[in-house]
């Protein structure tokens, strides 16, 4: 069974060249979204106390993304770079959001569809960076990124699946691959994970 979320559109040679321009900047961006994904983990065990099946699942995605923030933030440190002063909307999960249904059951399916989008979308930009990295030990971290949000691209659908049924899922995903490509395309190019 299928788990992951295919990407309907791949990130552009602009948007990587960007990044690489302006490595600094995405770490602080990069560091923001690691935050960001730890609470988007921990929001969905707070907003769904009663989906008991999947809150263990969601409490060590939020360590692990916690400990990804923590492994940047040294990245940083040894750079020289400080935490962006503040951490503001990301223009990408706020443009997905707002395509969410809005019933309790209809929104907790597609709150996790979208974790799968970006940890799914990660994936493929991490990948590309890493890829594009000269530094040995850079390379390395961040294909233990990519591989890790590759994962939690498929396990956001497996929470989907203990709850919906699977052609319902599926069927949600499809609309989610169409918006995603639309949004990723509408975005504005700068040294930022989205």
């Amino acid at each position: 069974m299928k788990l992951n979320l295919d990407i309907g559109v791949a990130s552009s040679q602009e948007w990587l060249d960007a990044v690489m321009a302006d490595f600094d900047t995405f770490l602080q961006d990069h560091a923001d979204c690691e935050r960001k994904a730890s609470s988007a983990a921990l929001s969905l065990v707070a907003k769904y106390p009663d989906r008991t099946a999947i809150i263990p699942t969601l409490i060590d995605t939020a360590l692990e993304e916690l400990e990804h923030f923590q492994m940047v933030y040294n990245l940083m440190e040894s750079r020289g770079v400080q935490l962006a002063p503040s951490m503001g909307e990301d223009p990408y999960i706020a443009a997905l959001i707002k395509h969410c249904h809005s019933g309790r059951e209809e929104r907790f399916m597609d709150r996790l569809l979208i974790g799968s989008v970006f940890e799914t979308r990660g994936a493929e930009r991490f990948r590309m960076i890493e890829e594009a990295l000269q530094d040995p030990d850079l390379k390395k971290f961040y294909k233990m990124l990519w591989t890790s949000e590759a994962k939690h691209g498929h396990i956001y659908i497996d929470m989907a699946l203990k709850y919906f049924e699977r052609d319902k899922v599926y069927d949600r995903l499809s609309y989610w691959i169409d918006k995603e490509s639309k949004v990723i395309e509408g975005l504005e190019i700068r040294p930022a994970l989205h």
